[in-house]
């Protein structure tokens, strides 16, 4: 009896059991159903394709195509306003509307991107698509210039983050093999949107007026945004434990830390063609109304085709590997702007740098998941970071419009500026690629 009893003395289990041999297996079956419901909990992995898979790719398609989409628009908005309905303000004054709409659609990913982590998936949909559609029934109502900067920019921009942060990060988590080609397809959809979009504009401006045009673009927003409302859904599930805003350790990461430093640099230059090719077509090169409307849906629709192939090509090599390349294209071409004097050189320029453009918006969000150890939070770092890129947006644009000087035709201060900011955007994703390569991460990033 003594050995039974020292060894249910020293047993750490209770109550103790005279038996030895139940107590064994009590302790199997107990670390059995502990193991099967750690797995349970755990998610499956990504599925790669499959319907739902695909789906969430159509419905993120969607929320690019109004959010993105409506912002890279705003060309013909800033075109229609110097010449019509805000003429007494300059274009710097004015490119203010645009701009604050592309920074608020990053600022505000630094509050979306948690709230996307704990699950609010639906709630963000349903907000943003509010705040887009209220936002551009509102401009249609405008007369005076603070209606348009709250009404096109301060509501439409917030109405936009809601939409843009959720329609990358839920791709993010269905894809690991074709992230970068599921993500390029969404981000096709801003492209396709901003081609779509001007087109309408120039179509019924004349025969229905600034206010229906713009409430039928936002009819038809609406329509997208349904779609998206009701095919997208979660595949993780949101974190055991509340997250902060921000992931402060992120910003001890030097990697982390150059890619943001890259966006913000190459944002602050990258949209200037967006926002002024076609009021230089009209004030430098005297070309007609027709191409300077269709300018944008020519640039956008370029961009479209450098959003998805990339991806495709991305797969293979590597986001990072090839969003250098193309970004000091992007560079070249801004530079070489500055000597194009006709239509057809304009053009060209407009198709190889939309194309460029395009891989450089869509890149980033998978360069990000990478940069990222636990998915769980990648919501959180696409905002922290996506907010430096809306800084560059934000100071970029009026910063080269106080360069203009549209009375005389000046535009190449402008495309200085521009150009060197994404050369620098540029310089600073190579330095990434060199850290990378020194810590033995591999060629393919």
């Amino acid at each position: 009896m003594a050995a039974p009893s020292d060894k249910e003395s020293s047993s750490p289990r209770s109550p103790p059991s005279p038996f030895a041999g139940p107590e064994s297996d009590s302790s199997d079956a107990e670390k059995q159903s502990i193991a099967q419901a750690t797995l349970s909990l755990a998610p499956p992995p990504p599925p790669n394709g499959g319907t739902v898979a695909w789906l969430q790719v159509a419905g993120a398609f969607f929320l690019f195509f109004n959010s993105w989409g409506v912002v890279n628009t705003f060309g013909v908005f800033q075109s229609y306003y110097e010449d019509t309905l805000l003429s007494s303000y300059s274009a710097s004054a004015i490119s203010w509307i645009g701009t604050i709409q592309g920074f608020l659609l990053f600022l505000a990913g630094v509050v979306v991107g948690p709230i996307f982590d704990k699950g609010y998936l639906k709630s963000l949909i349903a907000i943003g698509t509010f705040l887009v559609v209220f936002g551009l029934m509102m401009t249609s109502l405008a007369k005076e210039y603070y209606q348009f900067f709250l009404a096109h920019g301060v509501a439409v921009g917030i109405g936009c983050a809601f939409l843009f942060l959720p329609s990358i990060a839920i791709v993010a988590t269905y894809f690991t093999t074709r992230r970068a080609l599921a993500t390029g397809i969404t981000a096709s959809g801003g492209s396709i949107g901003s081609v779509i979009y001007p087109i309408m504009f120039h179509k019924l401006i004349d025969r229905v007026g600034f206010g229906w045009t713009t409430r039928i673009i936002g009819f038809v927003a609406l329509a997208g945004l349904i779609f998206s409302f009701v095919v997208m859904k979660r595949r993780l599930p949101p974190p055991q434990q509340a997250r902060s805003l921000l992931d402060l350790s992120a910003f001890r990461e030097l990697p982390f830390n150059l890619f943001s430093l890259g966006l913000f640099l190459a944002f602050v230059g990258l949209y200037f063609p967006f926002f002024y090719l076609p009021t230089y077509f009209t004030s430098y090169l005297h070309a007609g109304d027709n191409i300077s409307f269709y300018i944008i849906a020519i640039l956008n629709a370029a961009s479209a085709f450098g959003r998805i192939t990339p991806g495709l090509v991305a797969d293979r090599l590597g986001s990072l590997n090839t969003i250098i390349p193309l970004a000091f294209i992007a560079t070249i071409l801004a530079f070489a702007w500055i000597a194009i004097l006709d239509n057809a050189g304009a053009i060209v320029f407009a198709v190889i740098y939309g194309y460029a453009s395009g891989a450089i918006v869509s890149l980033p969000p998978t360069i990000i998941t990478r940069l990222t150890p636990d998915l769980s939070i990648v919501g959180t770092r696409m905002g922290m970071c996506f907010t430096f890129a809306g800084l560059g947006l934000l100071i970029g644009n009026p910063i080269a419009g106080t360069l203009l000087d549209l009375e005389d035709a000046v535009f190449w201060k402008a495309q200085v500026f521009a150009a060197v900011m994404v050369a620098a955007g540029a310089v600073s994703f190579v330095a990434l690629r060199l850290l990378k390569l020194r810590d033995g991460e591999g060629w393919k990033i």
